[in-house]
């Protein structure tokens, strides 16, 4: 399978971030495989994800082909770079469809990303997760790979405006040790270590991140739990 634009794009992505002054903290990379499929689980907090959970894949020279919602595909402009960065569509009325096409790209050896909570987290803590990413990894007989990135909503995240001109901003990505999913083993389970290991890894990034709000009105990047003004997270009470 050749990849014409996925190279172009994350050289573009690369330049800009360099003009921007972003900085990056790696950690873990080595637990992405350098060959065979594996399935890369990440929080969500950014609509940069795709690129930078990517990040943590170049240390292994892999590309990693995201799972995204089918209206993005349908994009004028976004559209033809998903694609031609095989990425894989996902219908929401025929999820089998992208299961099988994701299932297809494990088994030819292809590191596939997905983001368990399925949408974006404006609290900025994990939702709940979906079992798709260890049906996936279990059925493949690949690893499954805990990550989590911070930082990239100061960028652009859902319900804020894009400040992709921001400077010097921190981005943080921590990945952990494989999960290695059975077929026999409990896929409610395994999602809920899942859920666990992701949440240290998100809870370590936020303790270490190396920038704090500059003022009262910047602490909308921020959970409710750190003193943050991001909405609580669903089913979470809220003093009246």
């Amino acid at each position: 399978m050749a990849d014409l634009v996925y190279p172009p794009i994350l050289l573009v992505a690369r330049t800009a971030w360099l003009a921007l002054g972003l900085s990056f903290q790696r950690t873990g990379t080595e637990h992405v495989p350098r060959t065979g499929g594996a399935v890369l689980a990440s929080n969500h907090v950014s609509y940069l994800y795709f690129i930078l959970c990517g990040l943590a894949a170049r240390p292994s020279k892999r590309l990693v082909r995201f799972m995204a919602k089918r209206e993005i595909f349908d994009h004028r402009v976004g559209g033809p770079l998903m694609r031609g960065m095989h990425h894989i569509s996902v219908d929401r009325n025929a999820g089998m469809a992208s299961y099988k096409a994701a299932l297809e790209a494990l088994k030819r050896g292809e590191v596939v990303g997905v983001f368990p909570e399925a949408t974006i987290s404006t609290s900025f803590v994990l939702n709940e997760f979906k079992v798709g990413s260890v049906r996936m990894a279990s059925a493949a007989e690949v690893p499954l790979v805990p990550m989590a990135v911070w930082g990239g909503q100061r960028l652009w995240t859902k319900g804020r405006k894009r400040s992709l001109g921001k400077r010097h901003v921190p981005v943080t990505i921590l990945v952990g040790e494989p999960l290695r999913p059975a077929r026999r083993d409990n896929q409610a389970e395994v999602s809920a270590e899942l859920h666990a290991r992701i949440t240290a890894l998100v809870d370590k990034a936020q303790r270490e991140y190396p920038d704090k709000p500059s003022g009262p009105d910047d602490r909308w990047w921020l959970p409710a739990h750190l003193g943050g003004t991001a909405p609580e997270p669903p089913g979470v009470a809220t003093t009246p």
